[in-house]
């Protein structure tokens, strides 16, 4: 047994069994290695080999390391310092008095102060309460016309400046400001619909207070009712999580694309959930569908080629360059919220209840909001800065769930490491049976200067000349 010590005069060392014996196998034994630290601070290497020799040609070495750390802690005791306290003389009984008359008036004049403060700021709420709570007073019956509601203004979907040439638009994005609460006002008032008319079949996606059914809308006038998704909550969701639900439930409202599905109509009535209703004609959500076509209980699983993932990238392309041309950045690009149907058509849908519907995709890194780490742009994680750039590299991501059939990304990376992860360079890697051309896309997405990524007009003409190329093969 030998110990080896970088540093002898900082640190020493001690055995209470000799260095050289026999392993007793009769019983366990224990013994012990004593380490001393002298009279300097250092950090020691030690090194502690063991051989254990059964004969002269059967020798087994253990070698242990370790970091020691010596540290002189004496402290150095000061004398305590002598506090001369002058006796109190006939005039400081008064002055005593005056100042604490000072601080009760100054105490009052801060109370008085607040109380100016808070009776302001209550009349401003009141002044400006929360409009679903409007909405649900002035709920709507079966025999009346129309009903009114409204949530929040605030929703994913942002105001920005006409895009330039470069994806890296803007640098920052404003929320809906009071006219666009309004506006979100007057949209609900649009196309608010009876409760009567909409019925419940079956649900489709359930989460812990979100739900997506599939059910009917019955449109006056109309001979045959229409199939509908509804988005609701569920009865213990709390007031914000409706608010949350409504908000961004519209975000999409007023757009036209064929790769893009708005909401229909809103039902709002007193002391339930509203109802989100959305075109149903066959689409489904789109992770799901991924899924299953990697596992399927439903028979064998449906294979996708590169031409039909080329083909579906295309179309949610074309759908996220409309909203650009519009002004708006979608900030939650992904899988799960989009849809597609069995002749892989494909749109991109608002991402109501996706924080609940898919917790996984979600996190939150101590700042009270559950944000899509995975899918971000660095300068969305750092500073959550949205332009049409973080939209181009959640797209990347994307493209990388739908040659992995909705695999997890970066699912081996903890969350709060993702900041570190991407400064560092690292980055999703090449899907396997993935073509370089498409991964190349992909990685273009994932540039870290926003400047140096490419727009959708460019990366809908490399897909459609990838596209291209493929076809001449088939």
């Amino acid at each position: 047994m030998f110990v080896d010590i970088s540093n002898p005069t900082a640190l020493s060392s001690s055995l209470n069994i000799s260095h050289i014996g026999e392993i007793p196998v009769g019983g366990l034994q224990t013994w012990a290695l004593s380490l001393h630290c002298g009279p300097y601070n250092a950090e020691v290497d030690l090194s502690l080999r063991i051989n254990v020799s059964v004969s002269r040609k059967n020798t087994t070495s253990l070698e242990f390391k370790r970091k020691k750390i010596c540290m002189n802690l004496k402290e150095t005791l000061t004398e305590p310092e002598e506090v001369l306290v002058a006796a109190p003389d006939s005039t400081s009984g008064g002055q005593i008095f005056y100042v604490a008359i000072g601080c009760a008036c100054a105490f009052m004049a801060a109370i008085f102060v607040l109380i100016i403060i808070y009776y302001v700021r209550d009349k401003k709420t009141r002044r400006h309460r929360d409009p679903l709570q409007e909405s649900r007073g002035l709920s709507s019956a079966c025999s009346m016309e129309r009903g009114t509601g409204v949530g929040p203004a605030q929703t994913f979907l942002s105001p920005e400046t006409p895009p330039p040439t470069s994806a890296a638009s803007g640098s920052s994005y404003r929320r809906l400001d009071d006219r666009s609460n309004r506006e979100l006002h007057e949209r609900i008032q649009e196309i608010t619909v009876q409760r009567c008319r909409v019925r419940l079949l079956s649900v489709e996606l359930e989460g812990t207070f979100g739900r997506v059914y599939r059910g009917s809308y019955h449109e006056e006038g109309a001979l045959t009712p229409k199939d509908v998704l509804v988005k609701t909550a569920a009865e213990h969701a709390s007031q914000s999580q409706v608010a949350l639900l409504l908000r961004e439930g519209l975000a999409l409202y007023g757009l036209s694309h064929p790769a893009l599905l708005p909401v229909l109509g809103v039902s709002i009535e007193d002391r339930s959930a509203p109802f989100l209703l959305y075109p149903h004609t066959g689409y489904k959500n789109m992770k799901r569908f991924l899924l299953r076509c990697k596992f399927s209980n439903e028979g064998p699983p449906r294979a996708l080629t590169t031409q039909e993932v080329v083909e579906m990238a295309l179309q949610a392309a074309k759908g996220v360059q409309y909203l650009h041309r519009k002004r708006l950045v979608h900030r939650d690009l992904a899988a799960r919220n989009c849809v597609v149907d069995d002749d892989l058509r494909v749109q991109i849908t608002d991402n109501a209840l996706a924080r609940d519907l898919f917790p996984q995709d979600y996190h939150c890194l101590g700042d009270n909001e559950n944000r899509p780490i995975k899918w971000l742009a660095i300068e969305s994680l750092l500073n959550k800065n949205f332009t049409t750039a973080s939209d181009v590299w959640a797209f990347g991501v994307l493209l990388w769930e739908l040659t992995t059939l909705a695999q997890q990304p970066y699912g081996e990376v903890d969350p709060f490491e993702m900041a570190s992860y991407l400064r560092e360079g690292y980055r999703l890697a090449q899907p396997i049976n993935c073509p370089d051309e498409l991964f190349a896309v992909m990685a273009y997405c994932w540039a870290m200067s926003a400047e140096e990524r490419p727009t959708f007009s460019q990366l809908i003409i490399c897909l459609q000349d990838f596209h291209t190329q493929l076809t001449r093969y088939v």
